[in-house]
């Protein structure tokens, strides 16, 4: 998913914005039950729901949520207005985009690929991350016990973009979490950095230690 594509999404996309094949949904929630053969699950205007321990390929929408539940496995997952959820010890082969929404990763998820979005709260709790986190003006929780491989990069807005507030983003990377690669900010950032967390390089931003298990405040 292009990350030009930021602030104002419309929320009535035209058919030509996925490409879809035979059986594949237009509008409407998808559902995705366990047992059934694996296939991709997408769809324009609905929101899409992978049951625990079911098993999908591509999972697509553009106005519309993600759920993959606990255990189920994916190859990707992309949404352009929705957040999405992995649970519990699910499992993404490749990569997690969303634009205007935001990403959690329960504990033991993992997600093979690059993680990004352009507005929305990214959390990780006790989860992995194979390819690295991108966001421009979302939050960025790394929580205890979790793993990024690949960095972290809060970029500028790219393009045309409107933004009616000045919000700073919060990042926090939690005790026991270990970010493998340099983490690089383009714009102001609140960086919150557990004393008994791991890091690659910092740039753009000034860490702040703090003890136990949230920063202050």
């Amino acid at each position: 998913m292009s990350k030009y594509v930021l602030w104002l999404v419309p929320l009535l996309a035209s058919v030509g914005c996925v490409k879809f094949d035979g059986g594949e949904h237009v509008n409407g929630a998808v559902s995705v039950a366990a047992g059934e053969p694996a296939a991709d699950a997408t769809t324009i205007n609905g929101g899409i729901e992978v049951a625990a321990e079911a098993t999908a390929k591509k999972v697509e929408t553009v106005n519309g949520s993600i759920s993959l539940g606990a255990r189920a496995t994916a190859d990707s997952l992309e949404t352009v207005n929705g957040a999405v959820m992995i649970g519990e010890g699910a499992r993404v082969g490749g990569d997690v985009s969303t634009v205007n929404g935001a990403v959690t990763l329960h504990q033991g998820a993992d997600v093979g690929g690059k993680l990004e979005n352009v507005n929305g709260q990214i959390t990780l709790e006790a989860a992995h991350l194979g390819g690295g986190i991108e966001t421009v003006a979302g939050d960025i929780t790394v929580g205890a016990d979790s793993r990024v491989d690949g960095g972290i990069a809060i970029t500028r807005a790219q393009g045309f973009s409107i933004s009616f507030t000045k919000k700073v983003p919060v990042v926090v990377i939690g005790p026991g979490a270990v970010i493998r690669g340099p983490l690089k900010f383009e714009r102001d950032v609140k960086l919150w950095v557990s004393d008994r967390a791991t890091t690659g390089a910092i740039t753009g931003a000034t860490p702040v230690p703090f003890s136990g298990g949230h920063p202050p405040g």
